[in-house]
């Protein structure tokens, strides 16, 4: 496993290539980029020389065999190279045994989501994300939630979206007046339009539609698209109101989003997708840093590095509470 080694150690891997870009040298020497992968976390390496039968053979969702010395480039771990080639019939050439995927299996998101869908008893907004959810299920609970930044893994949609329900849930007990039917179908639906926007969970990219669109505005466009199969009023308040969640939950323009929150749930989903894509980008970067360090600078998170105390904290919490 990647997580194992350390630098200065030479070894010998399996590992999947998550992406792969041709690039030119100074010199104008043709080399792959490579982002290489298992289950314990993913690292970068340079193919140089890289002929055109390399770029053929070293693309997305291939795993390859490699000899590797483990290095550093601009403090953040690489691999030096020694030898690669494509993994045979014989190896573990299956791409499932190298991919990181949500923590909850599918049939369980399915299910978690399916009994949140009884908590919104508006009938406007629980036909709409019924009819989407239905209509994108094979992507839904199958893409990432992003290509690199917040869980970027099989499943992490899905993931992602039902944490936020569940912070939903939390917030709405906490404050009454909060529309939690309201929240709720937001939280479900607000990345929704990330099943257009990236290719898929192997070898993630953004498509066209996604990189002249974007997945708020596609995700919009899907929402009217169910309201007008459905026979609603794209200018009645509850449509109004749901479209406002998912076109302003990045919370403010610079940010993708094309308009702020201009209502209290809107406000609200905003805030929890904020909370809880840094708190699975921190934990990220914090579980591959050795204890009593910091972590390598989160570019997402105010280009930070996040300390990871010597003492498990969150074990010694719980042993607190017994």
């Amino acid at each position: 496993m990647l997580n194992e080694h350390k630098k200065g150690e030479n070894y010998s891997i399996y590992l999947l290539i998550k992406s792969a870009e041709k690039r030119m040298t100074s010199k104008s020497s043709p080399y792959i980029r490579l982002t290489l992968t298992d289950r314990s976390g993913e690292i970068q390496a340079n193919l140089w020389d890289a002929s055109e039968e390399d770029v053929a053979n070293y693309v997305p969702g291939k795993v390859v065999y490699l000899n590797v010395l483990q290095d550093e480039y601009q403090s953040k771990p690489q691999l030096k190279i020694q030898e690669i080639r494509l993994a045979n019939e014989t190896e573990p050439s299956d791409p499932s045994l190298y991919e990181i995927s949500s923590p909850v299996s599918k049939k369980e998101l399915q299910s978690q989501i399916n009994d949140l869908l009884f908590q919104i008893t508006n009938p406007t907004w629980n036909r709409v994300v019924r009819n989407i959810l239905n209509k994108y299920a094979d992507k839904y609970y199958e893409y990432p939630a992003a290509e690199k930044i917040h869980h970027a893994y099989r499943g992490g949609l899905a993931f992602h979206s039902l944490s936020i329900a569940k912070l939903a849930l939390a917030v709405s007990d906490l404050y009454p007046q909060i529309n939690r039917s309201l929240l709720l179908a937001g939280a479900l639906l607000h990345d929704i339009g990330k099943t257009k926007e990236l290719s898929g969970p192997v070898g993630t990219e953004y498509t066209n539609e996604g990189q002249l669109l974007g997945h708020i505005v596609i995700g919009d466009e899907i929402i009217v698209q169910a309201a007008e199969e459905l026979g609603f009023d794209l200018n009645s308040e509850d449509m109004l109101l749901l479209r406002h969640l998912i076109l302003s939950h990045h919370n403010k323009l610079e940010f993708g989003s094309p308009i702020q929150p201009r209502e209290l749930e809107a406000f609200v989903l905003s805030k929890l997708d904020d909370l809880d894509s840094h708190i699975q980008l921190i934990t990220t970067a914090v579980n591959k840093t050795s204890a009593g360090n910091f972590s390598e600078k989160i570019f997402a998170a105010d280009n930070q590095a996040y300390y990871r105390p010597k003492t498990d904290l969150s074990e010694k919490s719980d042993q607190n509470d017994d």
